[in-house]
C-alpha cells in the first residue's frame, strides 16, 4: 500500500490530480465555515436536535448546514434536480430517448438541463430555509434587501460547489460530486475523535471496543455487498462487413446486488420524517389540530415504530428506484440491435423476461441489506451507548464513504496500470 502511494506521487500527472482534489477540498471546507449573519448559536443547536431530517441534509452539505454557512445547501439542489429529471424520463419519452438513446451527447444535454434547474431549486430552497430559521429564532429578522442578498449568496454557493464537483470529475480522479460529499462526511471525523477524548470515561472502554468491532464487521459486509455482482454471460454473433469479421466474442452483463445505491435511504428518511416535522410545527396550535399533531409526534417518537417503518420504507423504495433506473426491456432491445444474446435465451422479450427473473431474485437481498444498514446506527447506538462516529456503523454516510473510496481506488489503479503499459 505504501509503495503504491509513493508511486502515485512519483507520477507528475497523478500527483497534480491528487493535489488539485485536495485544494478543492480545502476551498470547500473554508466556505463551509463562513456563516451568514445574525445566527443564534444555542437556538441553532436546539433546532438540529429537534428536527432529525436536517441532520441528513447536513451530511450532504458537509456540516455546512448546521453552521448556516454560505454553502449551507451544499449539492442538495443539484442532486434533487438530477433525480427529478431521472423520474421525468418515465413520463416524457423524448427525455427518455435523450438520456438513454442519444449516447454521450444526449447525456451531456440531460446534465445541462439539471444544471439549469439547480438555480431555481437552490433559490427556492434557500428562501424556505431562511424563512424556517427565522420562525424558529435561529437567525434574526432579515430586511428584504438582506434576505435577497442572502438567497443569492446561498444560490451562488451551491452553483460554485456544483462547478467544483464537475471540475474535479474533469481534471481529477473520481466523481466530483461524490468526492465533495465524502469530504464533508470525513470532515466530522476529527471533531468526533476530539469529543471522545474530551468526554473519555475509562468505564466506557468495553462499549467502545464492542462499537469498533461491530463497525469493522459492518464495513466489511458493506464492501462485500457493494462489490457483489451477478454476472450474466453475453455472446455476440459473428458479422461480416466488407472483408472484416466482427463479433464472435463473449462478455458478461453485471447486475449489482445493490443496484439502487443510497437513494432508497434518502427517499425513505425524507418521507418518514415529514409527518413528525409537520406535527412539531403544529403541536403548539390549539384545538383538535394541535391534539392530533401531538399524538402523531408521540407516535413517531417511539424508537421501535420509527425503525420498523424506516426499514419497510427503505425496502419498498429499493424496488421502486430500481424500477425507475433499470429497464430490462431496453437492455434486451439494445443487445438485440448489437447482435448480442444470452446463451440459451431467445433475443427480445425472452431476454427481458430472463433479466426480470434474475433481478427479482437478487433485489430482495439488496433491499434487506439496505434496510438493515439504515437502522443499524440506532440499534448499535442503543446497545453500546456510543453516539459519535455513527457513520462507521451504517446509514447513508457509510454507503457513500465505501462507494467513493472503492471507486477512487479503482480509478487510481487503472491510471497506474495504464502507465505501466506505456513504459513498454
Amino acid at each position: 500500500m505504501l509503495d503504491k502511494v509513493i508511486q502515485i506521487f512519483k507520477i507528475r500527472e497523478l500527483r497534480n490530480k491528487i493535489l488539485f482534489i485536495l485544494g478543492a477540498f480545502a476551498i470547500f471546507r473554508i466556505m463551509a465555515n463562513i456563516p451568514i449573519p445574525g445566527i443564534h448559536s444555542e437556538n441553532l443547536k436546539t433546532f438540529f436536535e429537534q428536527f432529525q431530517i436536517f441532520g441528513l441534509l447536513n451530511i450532504f452539505t458537509g456540516g455546512a448546514l448546521d453552521r448556516l454557512s454560505v454553502v449551507m445547501l451544499g449539492l442538495g439542489p443539484y442532486i434533487t434536480a438530477t433525480v427529478i429529471f431521472q423520474l421525468l424520463t418515465m413520463i416524457f419519452p423524448q427525455l427518455e430517448n435523450l438520456y438513454k438513446e442519444e449516447g454521450e451527447a444526449g447525456r451531456q444535454k440531460f446534465t445541462q438541463y439539471a444544471r439549469v434547474a439547480t438555480v431555481p431549486l437552490a433559490a427556492l430552497q434557500g428562501y424556505a430555509m431562511l424563512g424556517l430559521f427565522q420562525r424558529q429564532n435561529v437567525i434574526g429578522v432579515l430586511s428584504p434587501t438582506l434576505l435577497f442578498t442572502s438567497i443569492m449568496t446561498i444560490t451562488a454557493g451551491t452553483m460554485l460547489l456544483m462547478w467544483m464537483g464537475e471540475l474535479i470529475s474533469e481534471k481529477g480522479i473520481g466523481e466530483g460530486v461524490s468526492l465533495l460529499i465524502f469530504a464533508g462526511i470525513a470532515a466530522d471525523f476529527p471533531r468526533n475523535i476530539l469529543q471522545i477524548i474530551v468526554e473519555w470515561d475509562p468505564s466506557q472502554l468495553p462499549s467502545y471496543l464492542i462499537f469498533f468491532a461491530m463497525a469493522l464487521v459492518i464495513i466489511t459486509g458493506v464492501v462485500i455487498v457493494n462489490e457483489g455482482r451477478r454476472n450474466i454471460p453475453i455472446s455476440y454473433a459473428k458479422r461480416i462487413r466488407g472483408t472484416r469479421l466482427y463479433g464472435g466474442v463473449s462478455t458478461f452483463l453485471p447486475l449489482n446486488i445493490n443496484p439502487a445505491g443510497v437513494m432508497p435511504i434518502i427517499f425513505a428518511l425524507s418521507l418518514l420524517l415529514l409527518p413528525s416535522m409537520a406535527a412539531n410545527f403544529l403541536a403548539g396550535t390549539e384545538g383538535t389540530v394541535g391534539q392530533i399533531a401531538q399524538q402523531v409526534g408521540n407516535f413517531f417518537q417511539d424508537p421501535l415504530v420509527y425503525e420498523i417503518l424506516y426499514f419497510i420504507l427503505v425496502c419498498a423504495f429499493t424496488f421502486f428506484y430500481t424500477a425507475v433506473t433499470f429497464d430490462p426491456t431496453t437492455i434486451a432491445d439494445n443487445l438485440k440491435k448489437m447482435g448480442g444474446f444470452i446463451p440459451g435465451i431467445r433475443p427480445g422479450s425472452s431476454t427481458a423476461d430472463f433479466l426480470y427473473y434474475i433481478l427479482n431474485r437478487i433485489l430482495p437481498f439488496g433491499a434487506l441489506f439496505l434496510g438493515v444498514i439504515a437502522v443499524m446506527p440506532s440499534i448499535i447506538g442503543r446497545v453500546t451507548g456510543v453516539m459519535v462516529l455513527r457513520f462507521l456503523i451504517g446509514g447513508t454516510s457509510l454507503l457513500i464513504v465505501v462507494s467513493v473510496v472503492l471507486e477512487t481506488m479503482r480509478q487510481i489503479n487503472a491510471q497506474l496500470q495504464m502507465r505501466e503499459y506505456e513504459t513498454f
